[in-house]
């Protein structure tokens, strides 16, 4: 432990940043990581069990949703069965504004991610630059192999750990970017389907309502 915290001192200021950028990397992938593993653990259930219920009684669904509003699909689907006598356009409405607006939270941190990209190998570049004025500031004519070339090394040394850091952390960034990008996408598409789902259930039901009506009347 002290060689690497030694191995990284000698990479000089820009380290600081580079593991700032780390520790948020492995923070922010810890949390999205609990985040959807919450969600596919639970929402595949929570759909199912809604969908079996609503055609019987949509207000045992609505209660039902209620005990699983931390789900993005149950607060989807709530925003549209809450509505009293919804036709299907107001149905389907409901439906996809509360899809729009449960996005942010899916895609949070995503631009964190893409920044730390691109901003990892620059700041690993600019320590290597800076060592590079530091070797270079070191040498003296007529000195190169005298006391001076400690400190030539020592900036080589910093050139090279600072960008090997930078690449490190990009790296580590653009696994997590992409990791969380294709859920994100994964995550879209099932809430297309389950609400085209619930919306071919709500059909049926005003259908069903239609001809029980038409029944009563002959």
């Amino acid at each position: 432990m002290s060689k690497l915290f030694d191995t990284l001192v000698a990479g000089g200021v820009t380290i600081i940043p580079l593991m700032i950028c780390s520790f948020l990397v492995v923070t922010l992938a810890i949390e999205r990581s609990i985040f959807w593993s919450r969600i596919s653990k639970q929402q595949k259930r929570v759909v199912r069990t809604a969908l079996q219920i609503y055609p019987e009684d949509p207000a045992q669904v609505e209660d039902f949703l209620q005990n699983h509003i931390n789900l993005p699909i149950a607060r989807i689907y709530l925003e549209a069965i809450s509505i009293p006598n919804a036709t299907p356009t107001e149905f389907a409405l409901a439906l996809d504004a509360r899809t729009q607006s449960e996005m942010p939270r899916l895609k949070r941190f995503n631009n964190i991610f893409e920044i730390i990209v691109g901003l990892a190998p620059l700041l690993g570049l600019l320590g290597t630059v800076t060592g590079l004025i530091a070797s270079f500031g070191s040498l003296t004519l007529g000195d190169v192999g005298g006391s001076k070339a400690l400190n030539v090394t020592g900036g080589i040394s910093e050139a090279l750990i600072s960008t090997a850091t930078g690449l490190i952390v990009a790296v580590m960034a653009l696994i997590a970017a992409s990791i969380f990008r294709s859920l994100y996408a994964q995550q879209v598409a099932y809430f297309d389907e389950c609400c085209t789902q619930l919306e071919l259930q709500h059909l049926r039901s005003l259908r069903q309502q239609k001809h029980a009506q038409v029944n009563s009347h002959v």
